[in-house]
């Protein structure tokens, strides 16, 4: 049972500049989450395209009013990640671009962050973006990332996902299908069911590939 003491120091954290920073800093970050879900999973072409550039908006005056936040700055990175796969060509590069900005500052402020989200990011898109002199991708460079993120998050069902689709496009097989099977059996995570459904479709459809070639 809590003392009244420990009650007392609960209660003037929770009402203290910091304590309310805290709470609008996760309510920000959910929010961001779970629009992303949506308009990842649930909305298509044009449509989605254009909820990205208002889910960008949002999170770059969320970054904006608190510049501090390693969280913050890991969800706006994944956006413009996820964005600028979706626009695809070297149209999105420029989006690309300012996506590793914003994980790079996140990483900078604390890289162990949401589990090492921005890692893992990161990581993804080194893979992703064409290397020089297009861009700046680095076949290298994207596999440290992923596999740190990895050793952050060992069961999670985006770290070992990524990790496993990086084999898989590298032709690992073997390697691919032992981390996708760890991200198939990876826990539901709380308030995240529509992004773990979309997750474990693309899982499924990632282990199809893999099944083939082996």
């Amino acid at each position: 049972m809590k003392t009244k003491l420990a009650i007392m120091a609960g209660l003037v954290l929770a009402l203290s500049p910091v304590g309310m920073l805290m709470a609008s800093e996760m309510q920000d970050v959910a929010q961001l989450q779970e629009r992303w879900a949506e308009v990842n999973y649930q909305i298509e072409g044009k449509s989605q395209l254009t909820a990205f550039e208002q889910l960008i908006e949002q999170a770059d005056a969320m970054t904006a009013g608190n510049p501090g936040s390693a969280a913050l700055w890991t969800w706006s990175g994944i956006i413009k990640s996820t964005y600028a796969g979706a626009k695809g060509g070297l149209g999105a590069l420029g989006m690309a671009k300012a996506a590793k900005a914003d994980l790079e500052k996140a990483m900078k402020i604390n890289a162990e962050t949401l589990d090492g989200s921005a890692l893992t990011s990161l990581g993804i898109l080194y893979h992703s973006v064409p290397g020089w002199p297009v861009g700046f991708g680095d076949e290298e460079k994207a596999e440290e990332l992923l596999a740190r993120g990895v050793a952050l998050n060992p069961q999670g069902i985006d770290t070992n996902y990524f990790y496993g689709t990086y084999l898989l496009d590298r032709k690992r097989y073997q390697e691919a299908q032992d981390y996708l099977q760890r991200a198939q059996q990876a826990a539901p995570r709380p308030h995240r069911e529509v992004a773990d459904v979309g997750r474990q479709k693309e899982i499924t459809e990632a282990m199809a590939v893999v099944a083939r070639k082996l």
